[in-house]
């Protein structure tokens, strides 16, 4: 029985061999996949300090943009509303020309009668004028060329 006593310690220290041998590749492999994955984090940390340092810098410049955008919409809105008070201005403007328009066209109707009798006038005038005109220039021509004289023959009072 002494010998059941020493096979069975034999196959209890060769089990624990066994388990331990298979424990050292467990753990082999394990180390390897640790060590795997601390690389693949360090690469990735990495990376990641990377697009951290462009977020940085993409924050900043989009920062500088927004400042920039800023102060030209501001410089535009003194714009916009100078634009918006000329576009008042020439409204007015607008308004009082049609006013004036207006006032003239009602001054034409309500005096039509006296202007057509003005231009009446003014044509009577005008026509006087241009008669006293080819008059005096028919009077000067004459002065200036007179006729000349002509002697007439002797008239014979039996020939009649």
């Amino acid at each position: 029985m002494e010998i059941l006593l020493y096979i069975s310690a034999l196959l209890a220290a060769g089990g624990f061999l066994i388990l331990c041998i298979s424990l050292a590749v467990t753990l082999t492999a394990v180390k390897k996949t640790l060590n795997s994955l601390a690389d693949t984090v360090a690469a990735l940390q990495k990376q990641l300090d990377g697009i951290t340092t462009e977020t940085t810098e993409l924050l900043h410049k989009t920062n500088g943009l927004a400042e920039d955008i800023q102060g030209k919409s501001a410089k535009l809105n003194s714009v916009v509303d100078a634009v918006k008070g000329v576009g008042t201005n020439v409204q007015q403007l607008n308004n009082s020309i049609g006013k004036i328009t207006h006032s003239v066209a009602q001054s034409a109707e309500q005096n039509e009668e006296k202007i057509a009798q003005v231009v009446q006038w003014s044509n009577v005038a005008m026509e006087i004028r241009n008669k006293w005109k080819t008059r005096k220039k028919e009077y000067t021509s004459n002065e200036r060329y007179p006729e000349p004289q002509r002697a007439l023959p002797p008239v014979d009072e039996n020939q009649k």
